[in-house]
């Protein structure tokens, strides 16, 4: 475990104050990329667009059909869920339009 010491502030005194910074070890890999805020954020919004996706085709395509199957909806749902991915990981919605 190391220690890095950072300014802090200087007060009418002309006294430097130092506080002890405590560094621990990070996670790293995969364990990292499960627990981050992010890729839940990501999932709910995919999920999200791939119900709408499939909530635009039945409620347009599939009423003009006598039956239909799962397959003549993928990609109602796949651009459902394109759009949900490209909402939460575009560079606007990382502030860095």
């Amino acid at each position: 475990m190391g220690y890095i010491y950072i300014f802090a502030y200087m007060d009418t005194k002309q006294e430097i104050k130092f506080k002890k910074l405590d560094l621990g070890p990070e996670k790293k890999g995969i364990g990292r990329l499960i627990q981050s805020q992010h890729l839940r954020k990501s999932l709910i919004y995919i999920l999200i667009g791939a119900l709408a996706g499939f909530g635009f085709f039945y409620f347009t395509e599939a009423q003009q059909l006598q039956s239909w199957v799962f397959s003549d909806s993928l990609s109602s749902v796949f651009m459902g869920a394109f759009l949900g991915f490209f909402i939460t990981n575009s560079p606007c919605a990382r502030n860095r339009c």
